[in-house]
């Protein structure tokens, strides 16, 4: 009944549609808890994104998640050890969502740690090729869970009465053995250079441009707006 993770290496769609209707389940909470999290963000006065972090947390407890009893480890918000359940198939799911309130829309910070992809760049005028930290499924005791990572991005305004959310970004990156079609090249890549400092030894960091994540796939960064009067639309 179960599917190997191992085995999507061969059938990178069906990995894709794994992605894409795990995408759709955070989507779909957040859109439902979208005026709850407009209201935490205007009354709380905890650092942004500490708010982040509870309003996803919250939101995904809402909707509510399959749960396999093994405990996951990493530097992400929300961790989910969870069955996906195909019509053709079953898998085990390692799900990681990990949020962030930033004002700047263009692209999200990521370590090394949060990704199963092998980040291929150009810094400082050179190529790069790093390991991502996280497998491309993680194997505990007789089992093995496809590794699946969602960001979450709150995008808000400074307001004399508080913090005004205005859009809830979701961007889904792609895992490891989809390497070949999102970056397979230093030059053809979903990355720009992150905030380190290698001159300082600061540990390497990158950052997910969402216009280049979008160009390779459209439905892999979807966009909530806080305006009731915008409906919801599912991009590509």
């Amino acid at each position: 009944m179960f599917k190997d993770p191992a085995q999507f290496a061969e059938d990178l769609d069906a990995l894709e549609n794994i992605e894409k209707a795990s995408l759709r389940l955070i989507v779909q909470s957040l859109l439902d808890f979208r005026q709850d999290a407009k209201e935490i963000f205007l009354a709380e006065s905890d650092l942004q994104g500490d708010i982040g972090e509870d309003i996803t947390r919250e939101a995904l407890e809402a909707v509510g998640v399959s749960r396999i009893k093994t405990r996951l480890f990493g530097k992400v918000d929300y961790k989910r050890a969870r069955y996906f359940f195909h019509p053709d198939f079953a898998v085990r799911q390692a799900l990681f969502v990990d949020s962030k309130a930033e004002k700047s829309a263009a692209v999200a910070r990521i370590q090394t740690s949060q990704t199963s992809m092998r980040i291929r760049q150009i810094r400082s005028g050179s190529p790069v090729d790093v390991a991502g930290g996280l497998p491309t499924f993680i194997t505990r005791g007789n089992d093995s869970f496809l590794t699946t990572t969602i960001f979450v991005k709150y995008f808000y305004e400074e307001g004399e009465a508080g913090n005004n959310l205005r859009t809830i970004r979701m961007a889904c990156i792609p895992n490891g053995m989809l390497q070949a079609r999102y970056n397979p090249t230093a030059d053809d890549t979903i990355w720009v250079a992150g905030p380190n400092a290698p001159t300082l030894g600061e540990e390497f960091r990158t950052r997910v441009s969402f216009n280049r994540l979008q160009q390779k796939a459209a439905w892999r960064v979807q966009d909530i707006r806080i305006d009731p009067e915008m409906p919801f639309v599912w991009s590509g």
